[in-house]
């Protein structure tokens, strides 16, 4: 929202209000407590009148600053609040000089200047941004603000799942959740936080409206601004963005490790396509007759009756024996999920039985809201009701025990908010914070059922913390190249955000998918961390496309499982710490030509892909410093430097940065095997690396370090699974020294060491 008219005037029918001078204060160890009214006191007349603030400033843990800024304390405050990590140990170090405060987090500190009252913020020694906080009375209501100053060339990136341009820059954001799709400004996942390149985050603590103008009426500030008394927000510094995110998911949740069998390949019944039994087996024994390892089937809305969703109740005309049926998909080795929302129709076997017990949204008189918006006098679930979420749980866990294993959270965005819910909540607020609580209620439901590491859900909107229910999915996409495009912004938006999980349909969700567009979305697909066929009013077997779309969907998916060893890793370092699976680059480059590259990505640390969004094959893209070497080609490619070719259907940009060690797996069809069993670690360019291979339970089974001496590699083992395995020295001529065997191939030299430790010699 903006307040002012250019740099001289306010907007009509705004006053602003600053906090101008430190006039008392107080500290009780771990909070300094500043009250600061709107102008100079230099006679006492001057305190009689306008506004005091009071700014508090305190600290969770190390290298996170708080900062609340407040007008009238008496206003009630309601729920819902986000779930914040608070080390309770963790102190401060406050200091009082002559003529400001010293605030002081690890390396993070804030500098209070008492007259004129300013804060500035530093990592060590690095200015990161300076505050400019304000109190708006405006015809809409009163605001609270805050105005970060932008260094020349400072670049924002975030604030949710956006599909509109990656540098955030000259736009303005509201965390506001909508059903709109991709093709828009609007999103499903709203996250009032973002990151800057001069590595620093800042998380606004608000589930409601908050109100982004990043460089766009100030250019040289981004102003956040929410409705009421209160302003919370965090500043975040780190060395770099990974250590930001590190620290915003320790701050707001690390997404839970989702089953390795999840990150295999989803085929889905589309969405208004006709299907019963019948088409769900010949899709099935299509993919295995094709050999197309498939991993899960998903049944979408109509598996229950029309007019009657959610019921959760199988529709019995077109599955009679649904039970039959999972037992059927579960001996051909599939796992099954389901589509849910929280919606309940009023001819849904559960509404009276949800009217009577009070597990729906009110009316202000009391009434159930209703609305025809997507299902007949539907009804929307109380999730701050503790029955409700365990009633909602209980239908739930009928479909687990019947054999279903994971559900597809659709919808949550279109919450009303003229309501009352049953805890009191702020309407408002809840808009945006309701998926977080029906994502939660689903996802420790599958815990409970299943055990932990055996849960996963496929989400579709998000607040800040939803990030600790994987997966999600970017949303309703059409099927064209530019919102295959936009998608993936959308993806690494998200992964700025602290989403390590993250899927799309493959070959676009609405209109018509072309045989071309589906090749290249599978590529893209199966390079992502989830990979789902889905869409709207067509199936998505491959063979509805041509016969060459059955073949680019077997290599990409067998090319997927022999990389999960790698891509679970991943997920682990997503797990642990925090870092996405899918990561712009600015996340893993400190290179200016890094800043602006949304058509790119990498797939963990180590592996470059940049889809292809032509007809033509052509794609252009962008290899920092150093020798890369392309995973699918063994090609060396000089870094540094722009490139533009031609591929066909089997391949796209798919390079390994230097100094890169990628354990591959031999296994390619399915993504849940022993990965230390037969694993060969690939290594590229290398001068000093660790590699580790997990076990799908999240514990490393073979740990081995490759470093290069001068003319000299030496290997060690730090931990040994006891099961074979070997290495690959791509483009690398190789002699053992000691402890090893060596063999020439045409990608390079593998080696299997006798011992726990070798040296080899190049060529």
């Amino acid at each position: 929202m903006r307040f002012t008219d250019g740099l001289w005037r306010l907007r009509e029918g705004v006053q602003l209000f600053k906090p101008e001078q430190v006039y008392e204060y107080s500290c009780d160890g771990k909070r300094l407590i500043l009250r600061s009214p709107f102008q100079r006191v230099e006679h006492r007349g001057q305190t009689l009148q306008g506004p005091v603030f009071e700014i508090e400033i305190s600290s969770p843990f190390e290298n996170v600053i708080r900062i609340r800024f407040r007008h009238f304390k008496g206003v009630l405050e309601k729920p819902p609040y986000y779930e914040i990590y608070q080390d309770e140990s963790f102190t401060p170090d406050i200091k009082e000089t002559e003529g400001s405060f010293i605030f002081t987090s690890g390396k993070a500190k804030a500098i209070i200047r008492k007259n004129p009252f300013g804060v500035e913020f530093f990592y060590e020694d690095r200015f990161l941004t300076k505050s400019d906080l304000g109190y708006a009375v405006a015809p809409e209501g009163r605001f609270c603000l805050e105005r970060l100053h932008l260094s020349v060339g400072e670049m924002i990136y975030g604030l949710g799942e956006r599909f509109s341009a990656f540098v955030k820059n000259a736009q303005r954001v509201v965390m506001w959740n909508e059903d709109a799709g991709t093709i828009s400004d609007m999103t499903y996942k709203n996250i009032p936080f973002y990151v800057s390149i001069r590595k620093y985050g800042v998380f606004v603590n608000d589930p409601g409206k908050v109100d982004f103008e990043i460089a766009t009426e100030h250019v040289e500030k981004v102003q956040f601004s929410v409705k009421g008394e209160t302003l919370d927000y965090f500043i975040i510094a780190g060395k770099d963005l990974k250590e930001v995110l590190e620290r915003y998911t320790l701050l707001t949740g690390r997404p839970e490790l989702p089953p390795a069998w999840s990150f295999g390949l989803w085929l889905t019944t589309s969405f208004t396509t006709q299907y019963d039994e019948r088409t769900v087996m010949e899709f099935v024994d299509g993919m295995r007759e094709r050999d197309i390892p498939l991993h899960v089937f998903h049944f979408d809305c109509f598996w229950m009756k029309e007019f009657h969703w959610v019921d959760l109740e199988w529709n019995r005309e077109n599955f009679p024996d649904p039970e039959g049926l999972l037992k059927r998909l579960k001996e051909k080795g599939l796992k099954v999920c389901v589509w849910i929302n929280p919606y309940v129709s009023q001819f849904s076997s559960l509404f009276d039985e949800g009217k009577e017990k009070g597990y729906f949204l009110k009316k202000p008189d009391g009434n159930v809201w209703q609305t025809d918006d997507w299902q007949p006098g539907m009804a929307i679930i109380d999730f701050t009701n503790p029955e409700a979420r365990k009633w909602f749980a209980s239908k739930l866990e009928r479909l687990i025990d019947m054999g279903v294993d994971c559900f597809k959270t659709d919808f949550g965005e279109r919450i009303p908010t003229d309501v009352v819910y049953y805890d009191g909540s702020d309407p408002e607020k809840m808009h945006n914070y309701y998926t977080y609580l029906y994502n939660k209620t689903v996802f420790e439901t599958l815990e409970r059922k299943l055990g932990k590491g055996n849960a996963v859900v496929f989400a579709r909107s998000a607040t800040a913390g939803s990030q600790k229910f994987p997966v999600h999915w970017g949303g309703d996409c059409l099927a064209s190249y530019e919102s295959m495009a936009e998608t993936l912004r959308g993806g690494l938006s998200l992964a700025l955000c602290g989403f390590g999980f993250w899927s799309h349909d493959i070959g676009g969700f609405e209109d018509i998918t072309t045989p071309d567009l589906y090749k290249r979305w599978v590529a893209f697909g199966l390079l992502s961390s989830h990979s789902r066929l889905h869409g709207n009013s067509m199936y998505k077997v491959p063979w509805n496309f041509d016969e060459e779309a059955v073949e680019v969907l077997r290599f990409f998916t067998k090319l997927k499982c022999k990389l999960m060893p790698y891509i679970f890793a991943s997920a682990v370092e997503a797990h642990e710490m925090g870092i996405p699976v899918m990561r712009p680059m600015i996340l893993e480059f400190d290179d200016p030509t890094c800043l602006y590259l949304d058509r790119q990505y990498m797939l963990g640390e180590s592996l470059l892909v940049a889809p292809i969004f032509s007809e033509t094959g052509e794609v252009t893209y962008y290899l920092p410093e150093g020798v890369w070497t392309h995973f699918l080609t063994g090609e060396r490619i000089e870094g540094g430097r722009w490139r533009t070719e031609k591929y066909d259907y089997f391949g796209l940009p798919l390079f390994v940065r230097p100094n890169s060690v990628i354990p591959a797996g031999s296994v390619d069809d399915r993504p849940d095997y022993d990965y230390a069993d037969g694993v060969t670690l690939n290594v590229f360019e290398i001068s000093n690396k660790t590699a580790h291979v997990y076990n799908t339970r999240d514990e490393v089974e073979l740990s081995v370090k490759v470093e290069r001496r001068e003319n000299e590699i030496h290997v060690e083992v730090l931990k040994d699974s006891g099961k074979p395995w070997k290495l690959l020295f791509w483009n690398e001529r190789l002699e053992a020294v000691e402890g090893a065997e060596t063999r020439e191939l045409e990608k390079g030299t593998e080696v299997v060491l006798s011992f726990q430790r070798a040296i080899l010699k190049t060529r």
